[in-house]
């Protein structure tokens, strides 16, 4: 037996087994984990391109928090926080919680910017998660058509959902800034300021996995805004654990932003992976895991419900078969049944023997004539075509399996009817005999 060619670590990662005799069935995707990692690998190329299209919307949001950034690295030099002490100079008066207010009244004007730079981004991030979400289905898909597309389907339910955050978001953050300052300054109970801190942060984290679920509810089924609010607190709360699991999954690409303090390199390498992937990764992660709760909780739940889309789940223990063959088998077995007209008679090819006169421009009584004649003398060589192939071997072995199916269903349906007299004729002898 020749030797198959040695393959890197890379390419057994992404391949698997390559002497397995079920390497193709072996390599689809039996739970989301799988489908994740199958979509991550299969499809890398179109979630850069999705990525990059969903960044140009995400542009006004980025340049808001950049000059954010900005500003107040030019107000932190101006101001003179602490340049006096210790130099000769006094102490400037009035500095007392003059940091947070800078932030309370900074963030004022910047946190409405990002309402705003949001909306902007709303707009890709309707036409990216109907592409991640058709991806998840394992569809086929046009990145470019289907992202404005999803576009047009869910740019309303996506608005809905960054303005309803945005606004609550928006009085939370500017909160927790006026309780900083009311601690800075000594005002108000020290006790009941951390506790309202703590209840926005805690809010905070409540907004933004409703707001997750807004998006993936919205996508998926048509819901009207309070309803889908109302579900969204509930599946915040009833997947706590969970929802935490995943969005600390979803922000891994953040993490490297964390480790700034380390060197500029953990920086570069997470811009990098922002704008390569990174939007469509958290989408990905997100709906990947939001579709494994509608199954469970949705699909099953209701008629005609499609569960598990994109598994290949087996039907049982040692299937050779996933349920998706399985259907596409019954399905065409079920083609097979049904008689088709073309297959069951002879159809002469085409050929250029005859043809049909073609009139001209200016044409005559004669020329009607040749039309009406060349046209019969088609039919009339298809009729004879057919009479001379209609006993070829595969017609009559055709035909005869489906006049042995008509056969037994008409034997069946006399059966049936046979008996059904019978039993009427049972039911009517028990009458007589109960009134005699």
């Amino acid at each position: 037996m020749a030797q198959g060619e040695k393959k890197g670590f890379i390419a057994r990662m992404l391949e698997g087994k390559e002497r397995d005799e079920e390497y193709a069935r072996s390599t689809l995707p039996t739970n989301r984990w799988a489908l994740f990692w199958d979509i991550f690998k299969g499809r890398f190329s179109k979630l850069v391109i999705v990525n990059l299209l969903m960044l140009i919307f995400f542009i006004p949001l980025i340049l808001v928090f950049i000059l954010r950034y900005l500003y107040m690295q030019v107000q932190g030099a101006r101001l003179p926080f602490s340049g006096g002490i210790g130099t000769g100079y006094g102490v400037i008066p009035g500095m007392l919680g003059l940091p947070e207010q800078l932030t309370l009244s900074t963030d004022l004007l910047f946190v409405a910017l990002m309402i705003v730079g949001a909306m902007i981004a709303a707009i890709g991030v309707s036409g990216g998660m109907y592409v991640i979400r058709n991806m998840v289905w394992t569809e086929g898909i046009f990145v470019a058509n289907d992202f404005w597309r999803g576009i047009k389907i869910n740019i309303v339910v996506v608005l809905q959902a960054t303005v309803f955050s945005g606004v609550i978001l928006y009085l939370l953050i500017n909160s927790i800034n006026w309780v900083n300052w009311m601690n800075a300054v000594g005002e108000g109970n020290s006790v009941l300021n951390t506790i309202s801190m703590v209840i926005s942060y805690v809010a905070i984290a409540i907004i933004v996995m409703m707001f997750l679920w807004m998006l993936s509810m919205g996508g998926n089924y048509k819901i009207k805004f309070f309803t889908l609010i109302k579900n969204s607190f509930l599946m915040s709360f009833g997947l706590l654990v969970q929802n935490i699991f995943f969005i600390a999954l979803m922000l891994i690409p953040a993490l490297l932003f964390l480790l700034s303090f380390l060197g500029a390199f953990f920086i570069v390498i997470g811009v990098i992976i922002f704008i390569l992937f990174g939007i469509s990764y958290m989408l990905l992660v997100w709906f990947n895991y939001s579709q494994w709760a509608f199954d469970k909780f949705f699909e099953s739940k209701r008629e005609g419900g499609k569960v598990n889309r994109g598994i290949y789940s087996k039907t049982g223990t040692g299937a050779s078969q996933s349920k998706a063959v399985q259907e596409y088998e019954a399905n065409l077995e079920a083609a097979m049944n049904v008689k088709s007209d073309l297959s069951a008679r002879p159809m002469k090819p085409i050929t250029d023997e005859l043809k049909v006169y073609e009139l001209p421009e200016a044409f005559s009584r004669d020329d009607l004539r040749k039309l009406r004649e060349s046209k019969q003398a088609i039919i009339e060589d298809t009729q004879k075509y057919e009479e001379e192939h209609i006993n070829d071997e595969k017609y009559v072995t055709y035909n005869a399996r489906f006049e042995k199916m008509e056969e037994e269903k008409k034997a069946e349906e006399s059966a049936k009817g046979k008996k059904k007299k019978k039993g009427a004729a049972e039911q009517q002898n028990k009458k007589d005999s109960g009134k005699n």
